[in-house]
């Protein structure tokens, strides 16, 4: 960070960008109303019934979530960015300071010397050659001061631009963390709303829709025995395997990317980070990092996808078998890729 003092900058949410931040409050509350969707809790509904709106509801969290991840990681960019812009513009003030400085010192000198014509100077020195001598440094330094006025001209128009690029990232900033609360409200209201629904089954009943997701205790399941009965294609793929094999039994926790809990595109992004690979944040930008591979050529280590909007992914492990972290109330799990609609594969590169 910069140790100089930074210029000054309006405040963020007054004036104009009071006006701003304003606007789109309105509008992340309008667009938050039509991603969350009525709650409904109608009495009469089974337990399947009810079992169905909550797998329904948490399926919209999760591409909720993912739009949360996205809106997250530009607000962290364009923070990033308007940091190095304040930066940027505090050393050019402060050089620009220098510049001013300097050019009135020579002012003020000049002020100081001027009170006789040169004419007169010259007449009423006692050293003529050596007063011819003194005007022609003068002469040369009047120079160096238009040369010092074009230079701070420069300077300022610089810092003009600076600055209005630093207005706009901060415009942008806004529009972002507005974008963020409206995706983390959309979250925790269907979140909210899932949990009130799975209160009203009994405990037995809310056992079996955990167990729906997958086995509880990983390591007492068969199927852990299928990870690595498929070679991966190459030590990347298996390590990034390994690590999503050590996450087996973490909770999910929306907007995590480990080491302590993870969701969906959280977990793949960390399993492919410890293989040396850097993956996107959210899936619907996974599906890109890499080569689109057809299910019949599944390897281990590609990413699977699910859902026409792309809002699931998992870490495919051999044998028909993924790695996935499925939803919140349960952890990271092993589980068959015909559980959820195939939306399609990449192979990180």
């Amino acid at each position: 960070m910069a140790a100089h003092r930074r210029p000054r900058f309006p405040r963020p949410f007054s004036g104009p960008y009071g006006r701003t931040a304003a606007t789109l409050a309105l509008a992340g509350a309008a667009t938050a109303t039509g991603l969350e969707g009525p709650a409904q809790a109608d009495p009469r509904l089974t337990s399947a019934q009810v079992k169905a709106k909550v797998d329904d509801l948490y399926h919209e969290a999760e591409a909720a979530t993912e739009k949360y991840n996205g809106a997250k990681e530009k607000a962290a960019d364009a923070s990033g960015a308007l940091e190095k812009l304040r930066d940027e513009a505090a050393r050019r003030t402060a050089r620009l300071n220098v510049s001013r400085n300097a050019l009135g010192s020579i002012a003020a000198a000049q002020y100081r010397a001027g009170g006789l014509d040169p004419a007169v100077q010259l007449a009423l020195s006692s050293d003529p050659d050596g007063y011819l001598r003194g005007a022609a440094l003068a002469e040369r330094a009047g120079f160096q001061q238009a040369q010092a006025m074009t230079r701070m001209r420069a300077q300022l128009g610089e810092l003009g631009r600076l600055r209005k690029k630093a207005d706009k990232k901060a415009d942008d900033l806004r529009s972002r963390q507005a974008e963020l609360a409206t995706y983390k409200s959309a979250v925790e209201k269907k979140l909210a709303d899932a949990e009130k629904l799975l209160d009203r089954l009994t405990a037995a009943e809310r056992a079996r829709y955990a167990e729906s997701a997958g086995p509880a205790d990983p390591r007492a399941d068969r199927a852990m025995s299928r990870i690595g009965a498929v070679p991966a294609p190459n030590a990347r793929a298996a390590a990034a395997i390994a690590y999503a094999r050590g996450a087996l039994g973490k909770p999910y926790v929306w907007g995590a990317t480990g080491p302590d809990g993870f969701d969906c595109s959280g977990l793949t992004q960390a399993a492919w980070r410890a293989a040396g690979v850097a993956l996107p944040r959210t899936t619907y930008t996974q599906i890109n990092a890499g080569r689109r591979v057809a299910r019949s050529q599944l390897a281990p280590g590609d990413l699977v996808f699910f859902y026409s909007g792309i809002s699931h992914v998992g870490l495919y492990v051999g044998g028909g078998q993924m790695i996935h972290a499925p939803r919140p109330g349960t952890g990271v799990r092993l589980a068959p890729i015909d559980q959820m609609p195939f939306a399609g594969a990449t192979r990180p590169a």
